[in-house]
């Protein structure tokens, strides 16, 4: 069963100054996960764990992780420029970006961020940007083909965008030498949201036994693996979560009998989560506003997939709590709806849930990760606020709701808006 981290009192209290929708996050299970996940690799001394800015890009978030002995992973200009701006610099930042701009690379580089290359074209493309190659540098590896485990496929990296393949990697890594490189790195990323404790071993003795032929082949000094995320969480009630600790001893196990046995027990290991670090502790809050019996039987609510896109997107599944009814039946089945002009906009289908009421609140689970950062603007909806439920019980404004005026300031027309009272 998935218990909001927020109460009805609590929240009657919130709405007061906040009104629905809102994300709220839970300091104190943010940073209880973060200190799991440090101690599950204390066996790695140059263990690192560089949480995805992309997943909640939130700087009262990202200051909490980097509190928390967390540095960033970072794919873009803004997300680069609101880490440097949280404190975050030099090798508390690793930039992985994949068809990356000009502007994007020098300004890693004044940062003195760890730049993971994901094309060999790409070692041209930095030297002609910056006028140099980094004397630290990371290659991101795609294998090809699909990516296996003990209970089946897990993803088809065949099919992504990402990475160099394995010839491309041992070119790059020559090249990059001949280019002055002096310490070098290994990222890849190759399934989404596993909900297993075998992907890191997995992953980790592909990678490891990769780094061992890379440096016997090219005589590389590897300093770093980057394991990346993927290591996910159980959106559905009942489902057994993953065990950091466990996979943390896989790693080291792993470690030992590959990077250990071939004399490379000094190499750090990264890791670059999101979804693990952060899903769990984010609820979207949102009060049922209307209900509407036709063919089916409708609750709409405040929210809509502008504030959650994964359900109408990918046909995820987030659970549901009606606050003040956690022990009552779940008696009637409901499609959970927002008011956009598309029929996908939907956080449930056929539902079973207590009975629903107007006024009633719904905290909708496992938000914290990919749901407000995926906002968006369509028929002009406009982003909710984010809220903080910190250690001692207050709540902090984190980021504030967006307004009509936030809509239109990108307009040049300003006659569009001159005599609007956003006030209102």
């Amino acid at each position: 069963m998935k218990t909001p981290f927020v109460t009805l009192e609590q929240l009657q209290e919130m709405v007061q100054q906040y009104p629905t929708p809102f994300h709220l996050y839970d300091e104190k299970g943010i940073r209880a996960n973060a200190r799991a996940l440090h101690r599950a690799f204390a066996w790695n001394p140059g263990f690192k764990e560089y949480f995805a800015v992309k997943a909640t890009p939130t700087p009262q978030i990202l200051k909490i992780l980097r509190e928390e002995g967390c540095g960033v992973d970072c794919s873009s200009l803004t997300e680069l420029m609101m880490s440097q701006r949280c404190g975050f610099a030099g090798g508390e930042i690793m930039f992985s970006s994949n068809d990356t701009p000009a502007e994007e690379f020098t300004l890693a580089a004044q940062l003195g961020a760890t730049i993971n290359l994901d094309d060999i074209t790409h070692i041209d493309f930095l030297r002609d940007t910056i006028g140099m190659i980094p004397k630290k540098i990371s290659c991101r590896y795609n294998p090809g083909g699909v990516f296996k485990m003990s209970n089946g496929i897990m993803d088809n990296p065949g099919d992504s965008k990402y990475g160099f393949t394995k010839p491309q990697l041992f070119e790059g890594y020559r090249i990059l030498k001949e280019k002055g490189v002096k310490n070098f790195g290994i990222h890849a990323f190759l399934a989404s949201n596993t909900v297993t404790n075998e992907y890191y071993p997995v992953l980790a003795r592909e990678l490891f036994e990769l780094a061992v032929e890379l440096k016997r082949e090219t005589g590389a000094d590897i300093k770093f693996i980057n394991l990346s995320g993927g290591v996910g969480i159980p959106y559905e009630p009942g489902k057994e979560a993953n065990d950091i600790g466990a996979i943390g001893e896989g790693v080291r196990k792993v470690y030992e009998e590959v990077l250990s046995a071939a004399g490379m027990g000094d190499v750090a290991i990264y890791t670059e989560m999101g979804r693990f670090m952060m899903g769990p502790y984010g609820q979207l809050v949102t009060k049922a506003i209307h209900e509407k019996h036709t063919h089916k039987e409708y609750i709409g609510v405040d929210a809509c997939a502008v504030n959650l896109m994964r359900p109408a997107m990918y046909g995820a599944y987030h659970h549901i709590t009606v606050l003040g009814k956690e022990d009552a039946a779940c008696t009637h089945k409901y499609d959970v709806v927002g008011s956009l002009c598309e029929n996908n906009d939907k956080f449930a289908i056929d539902r079973m849930l207590p009975e629903i009421e107007k006024g009633d609140f719904l905290v909708i689970h496992d938000a914290g990760a990919h749901g407000h950062a995926m906002g968006y603007n369509y028929n002009g909806k406009l982003r909710s606020a984010e809220l903080l439920l910190k250690e001692n019980g207050s709540v902090e404004l984190i980021r504030r709701a967006e307004t009509p005026k936030d809509y239109f300031a990108t307009l040049d027309c300003l006659a569009v808006y001159d005599n609007i009272d956003f006030n209102k």
